[in-house]
């Protein structure tokens, strides 16, 4: 095989695939050229691996992998870039976020946040990443300074700025507001000449806006208004994600023709009915799915209200939330319908590098398989955004996002949270380091291992 053919190879890999049976394939060797995998096979018997690679491609660079574990790259289907994760009050947010985006230099700042976010993202083993929400369109800037390659960077799948009603969710930090359907289906046609790739809608109330115990996610985005911000979106041919945390929304988001719905809630007959034939109004050839996003929610249930900076009242409904997620999950894997995955990044006690704790919680609060968590992970997740023959899977002729592993996450979740090596479009990072929140990551740690099962909606009812 031509020297020119390959860049880098990968020998001695313990391959895992992807896949929803994926099993690990010892000693293996996977090449590749320049931002595709080109080959994916195991090494002849007897053969000498080095040997073998560099009679492969005489003068690629080879890397041992020593039996390591080589798997796609993360895909984190729902992240914020402001904000680190760290739990503090929210203060006078908006009216921060209003000052920096009137000047240059608040918008250089805004965008050196997100660039630090979405390259911690990366060293965590993050090679795609879909923004849910930013200031100042900073992910479509990032986004296209990684595609000019000013830097080495993820994948961004950037809506720029959220689309919400007066007084809604996001309003001032993260969305833009609109009064009417036809100030949605305007916003939705400036965010498109911007260049963004999803649009974001904020349906529903979130836990810190809710005002009374039992009532998060209040529906507030006007059913017209749902459906002339998601038909605008679907004549451009951009898909519809939105902020989801009731029952109610749900219905109505659906209806509307939202794609994906985020975070999710308890399901009726007709909202199931929808999610699995949709409404007539998504994007065509596209059923709707739903984003499973406990890691935001959890901390509400696990820690005390002022860990979480949040009153009685939204502790009280973040458990609820919490629980709504995991049901909405739940019987979607049941149904047959897509299960994404996201980490709502950038929420109190949700960091940048913890894509692996939310493959973790969906293993542990859906009752699914660790092969089955990390392939929703990375092939479904791929699915989801319209990227199966792009990426999402160990196989030859997608792109080279890979993710290396010193422990067998099949045994052990924990394994993705210390990559020996990311691969990003081809470009490779070595022993990447994140900066830590040591005090954080030892109380989300004693969450993982707590064993107590979570409330049911059922039982948080009947207790109110």
């Amino acid at each position: 095989m031509a020297s020119t053919q390959h860049d880098i190879i990968f020998i001695n890999a313990t391959v895992l695939d992807g896949s929803a049976d994926m099993q690990p394939r010892p000693g293996c060797i996977v090449a590749v050229h320049d931002d595709k995998i080109a080959q994916v096979a195991e090494a002849p018997a007897g053969a000498d691996p080095v040997s073998h690679a560099r009679h492969l491609a005489p003068g690629a660079q080879v890397v041992d992998l020593v039996g390591a574990y080589l798997m796609p790259g993360l895909i984190n289907l729902h992240a914020h870039f402001i904000g680190s994760g760290k739990p503090v009050s929210s203060g006078n947010a908006s009216g921060l976020i209003k000052l920096a985006q009137s000047n240059p230099i608040g918008r250089a700042l805004i965008h050196k946040l997100i660039k630090t976010a979405v390259l911690t993202q990366l060293a965590s083993g993050v090679t795609t990443v879909r923004g849910a929400g930013d200031p100042a369109l900073g992910d479509i800037w990032c986004r296209d300074q990684i595609r000019a390659k000013a830097f080495a960077g993820p994948r961004v799948i950037a809506p720029g700025t959220g689309i919400t009603v007066p007084g809604g969710h996001g309003a001032g930090l993260f969305a833009q507001v609109s009064e009417t359907p036809e100030q949605a289906a305007e916003a939705v046609r400036e965010l498109a000449a911007h260049g963004a790739d999803v649009i974001k809608l904020f349906i529903t109330g979130g836990v810190f806006d809710a005002t009374k115990v039992g009532e998060p996610g209040v529906l507030r985005m006007p059913a017209a208004m749902i459906e002339a911000a998601c038909s605008e979106s679907h004549k451009l041919g951009l898909p519809v994600m939105a902020h989801v945390e009731s029952t109610e929304g749900v219905l109505a988001a659906l209806e509307g023709g939202v794609d994906t719905v985020e975070h999710g809630a308890p399901m009726t007959p007709r909202i199931e009915e929808l999610y699995l034939n949709g409404s007539g109004k998504q994007l065509a050839d596209r059923k709707p799915t739903v984003t499973c996003t406990i890691s935001p929610a959890l901390p509400f249930v696990k820690l005390p209200a002022e860990k979480t900076h949040s009153t009685e009242v939204q502790k009280v409904n973040g458990d609820i939330v919490c629980a709504g997620i995991v049901e909405s999950a739940r019987r979607a894997l049941e149904l047959g319908i897509p299960v994404g995955l996201g980490t709502d990044s950038s929420c109190p006690y949700v960091t940048h590098y913890d894509m692996w704790r939310e493959v973790a919680y969906f293993a542990k609060y859906a009752g699914v398989s660790n092969a089955f968590a990390l392939h929703t992970a990375t092939q479904v997740n791929a699915e989801i955004l319209g990227l199966a023959d792009v990426c999402g899977q160990i196989r030859e002729g997608l792109s080279a996002d890979i993710l290396v592993t010193r422990g067998n996450p099949l045994e052990d979740l924990r394994a993705l949270s210390t990559p020996a090596y990311v691969m990003a479009g081809g470009a490779l990072l070595e022993n990447p380091q994140v900066k830590r929140m040591p005090e954080l990551d030892a109380e989300l740690d004693e969450i993982l291992a707590d064993t107590a099962p979570l409330p049911t909606t059922a039982e948080l009812a009947a207790r109110a």
